[in-house]
């Protein structure tokens, strides 16, 4: 694709076909300035299949902020727009809304709240709202979705790994897997996740990380075909890298061949000052190898090199192997925990494309519309009741238990304080289940040790209001995040379900709605 292709593609032509024939319908009824809101939330968790998620990691802001402030409609983008046909023969587009797209094709206008990245988030609670005139609302919905529904999916699976990994070293090695310039978000939003490292080269760079790699079996390869050996290879891997000597083992026989030749090469470096980093095993029974690994390791004399597995790693995955380890440790003599301690997991396609679950159903629904002076709330109808959308302008709020573990979150309208409910002589606020009306309950001042908005101020008409955090800090906000959920929640497998609550307003003011758009449909 040549230059001027990237930018039309990339460029704010990034959408749907059908956001722009929208927004020109609205061009047309005199809507396109009229204000509205839209909320994007996910409606179900990643489902892997064997195992599933019980909580998400929100990521793909920045990235999303700062494609909305390059991206506006230039003359090439209106001369392409200008092109197209109908089945008639017949300009798609009118010349008055390019000229209007040319001149207000931009996001300037647009005022914007998320819930930080890094954040742990649940379904049907709003990851971002928008609002703005209709027109450039409505075409910035595929963008927002492709940004943060798929680093927000990539990020989540970190999370379960990193949980699972338990303190040791997570590589993220999914570039060559990834779809194409898409890997590069992948490996970003792996970091806030909990990966601690990445393969990949230009955004650790840009993200002010160290890459991390070992060598391929080509370079084994390689030397054999020219007629020398194993050993040879990785001598010379050793003698260009002496003191970050890490050597892949399992190119011919990992036990017979690769830990002793990598053994004989650490013997080598030690001799001459150097600490060598560890082995690299990519096939195999994983864990076997992992404890016969360690045997041999610390029988020459080198118990603190690293011991990286990879292989399609996953955290279902890693937990079988950790747990396989315990359960062979006392045949082996070995401690276990020693061994687990100084495993580390380089993890590539399965995270990189979520195996298993390859998609976030992120949805970006318009719920008000600002008439007359005043916000309308707009309402969905839909024969699967969880497809009925949350209506109005809200907020969204985090309430943790006596423990000060995270219970539920509940959402409010926007002038109503939960805070204040509990906060009052006889205090008692009351949960409804988004959509089935016999669950419900009620919580007072002594059930609940904190409450704390989610959304805060990104964009306010296209400006910047938010000091965006650094990489470390979105981590840092993200180990707080799950290490208050509960066990349950963060269960591998058929976790526990998280509560997502409105409050007893907007619950009533959803079925008003939902009543009266039935009414008018008979």
């Amino acid at each position: 694709m040549k230059p001027e292709q990237r930018a039309t593609a990339e460029g704010i032509l990034f959408t749907d076909q059908y956001q722009l024939t929208m927004a020109q319908l609205y061009f047309r009824m005199g809507l396109h300035e009229k204000p509205g809101q839209f909320d994007h939330y996910f409606r179900r968790y990643p489902d892997y299949d064997s195992h599933q998620a019980g909580y998400c990691i929100c990521a793909g802001l920045e990235w999303l902020i700062d494609w909305m402030h390059e991206a506006r409609f230039r003359d090439e983008d209106i001369a392409y727009l200008r092109s197209q046909r109908n089945r008639a023969g017949a300009p798609v587009f009118g010349e008055d809304f390019l000229v209007w797209l040319r001149e207000h094709g931009n996001f300037d206008g647009i005022t914007l709240k998320a819930i930080p990245e890094g954040r742990v988030v649940h379904p049907n609670v709003p990851l971002t709202v928008v609002q703005g005139p209709m027109a450039m609302a409505q075409i910035l919905e595929t963008p927002l979705l492709a940004h943060i529904n798929y680093q927000t999916l990539v990020a989540t699976k970190a999370a379960r790994i990193r949980d699972v990994a338990n303190g040791s070293l997570v590589l993220e090695f999914g570039l060559r897997r990834g779809q194409e310039k898409g890997a590069n978000a992948g490996a970003r939003a792996a970091l806030i996740g909990g990966a601690d490292f990445t393969s990949n080269v230009g955004v650790s760079h840009v993200l002010g990380y160290t890459p991390k790699g070992t060598h391929a079996h080509s370079m084994v390869q390689l030397f054999m075909s020219l007629g020398m050996s194993e050993l040879d290879a990785f001598r010379a891997f050793a003698d260009v890298y002496p003191d970050d000597c890490l050597l892949l083992v399992d190119t011919i026989n990992t036990l017979e061949s690769g830990i002793p030749n990598a053994i004989r090469v650490f013997e080598e470096l030690a001799c001459k000052g150097h600490k060598p980093v560890g082995v690299r095993i990519d096939s195999g029974d994983l864990a076997y190898l992992t404890i016969q690994a360690a045997r041999m390791l610390d029988a020459a004399g080198f118990p603190d090199t690293s011991i990286v597995l990879s292989n399609d790693l996953d955290e279902l995955l890693i937990w079988q192997i950790i747990t396989q380890i315990r359960q062979e440790a006392k045949r082996w003599e070995v401690d276990a925990d020693r061994v687990i301690e100084r495993m580390v997991y380089g993890v590539g396609t399965r995270l990189i494309t979520s195996w298993g679950e390859p998609a976030l159903g992120g949805v970006y629904k318009l719920v008000a519309v600002h008439d007359q002076g005043r916000w309308k709330p707009a309402i969905k109808i839909s024969e699967s009741a969880e497809k009925t959308p949350n209506p109005g302008h809200k907020l969204a709020w985090r309430l943790y238990d006596a423990r000060c573990n995270a219970t539920a979150d509940l959402l409010s309208l926007e002038d109503e304080d939960p805070r204040q409910i509990l906060a009052a002589a006889d205090g008692r606020l009351v949960l409804r289940h988004p959509t089935d009306h016999t669950q419900q309950r009620a919580l007072y001042q002594k059930d609940v040790c904190e409450m704390e908005p989610l959304l805060v101020d990104i964009l306010k008409e296209g400006r910047l209001v938010y000091a965006w955090p650094t990489l470390d800090q979105i981590r840092q906000q993200r180990v707080a995040d799950v290490n208050r959920l509960d066990a349950g929640v963060r269960r591998l497998v058929n976790p526990h379900i998280y509560h997502v609550s409105l409050t007893q307003r907007l619950w009533d003011l959803k079925q008003e709605l939902i009543r009266a758009a039935m009414d008018s449909s008979r």
